[in-house]
């Protein structure tokens, strides 16, 4: 590692903290209470917090929700830097949102399984179950 990759490193940080900054910044003139209420209803207990942030990730396999864990955590941090959540209510929903991205790593990896003997494996891989779930979005 020489001068220059430090010199990109602490670039790279000084960006992302400024992002962090105008992020919060922007979401406390924006936000007002009606998305803190949201949020706190949303967050209310640590469970649906856990399945908030399960499902924001989870299921970006699905939809276009977010997909990174370390995406939604940046977000919390700036929500909670601007005073819209509180930090007890962003904890469970970051832990929600690490275990929905260790699922959707997981689901990915079934496209591996090769056995076609045997139907429930076939109806594991995503190639199989994601137009079964796109009709019943349909419906």
């Amino acid at each position: 590692m020489d001068i220059f990759s430090i010199i990109k490193l602490l670039g790279g940080l000084a960006f992302f903290l400024y992002g962090i900054t105008i992020m919060s910044t922007g979401l406390e003139k924006i936000a007002g209470g009606r998305l803190e209420r949201i949020l706190k209803k949303m967050t209310d207990g640590r469970i649906r917090g856990f399945l908030l942030g399960t499902g924001i990730t989870a299921g970006a396999i699905f939809t276009a929700i977010i997909q990174s864990s370390s995406a939604i955590t940046v977000m919390l941090v700036g929500l909670v830097n601007s005073g819209v959540m509180q930090l007890n209510q962003t904890i469970s929903v970051i832990m929600g949102s690490n275990v929905g991205t260790s699922m959707t790593a997981w689901l990915l990896s079934l496209t591996g399984i090769d056995d076609s003997s045997n139907f429930l494996l076939c109806m594991m891989q995503p190639k199989n179950f994601t137009p079964i779930l796109a009709l019943i979005g349909v419906i």
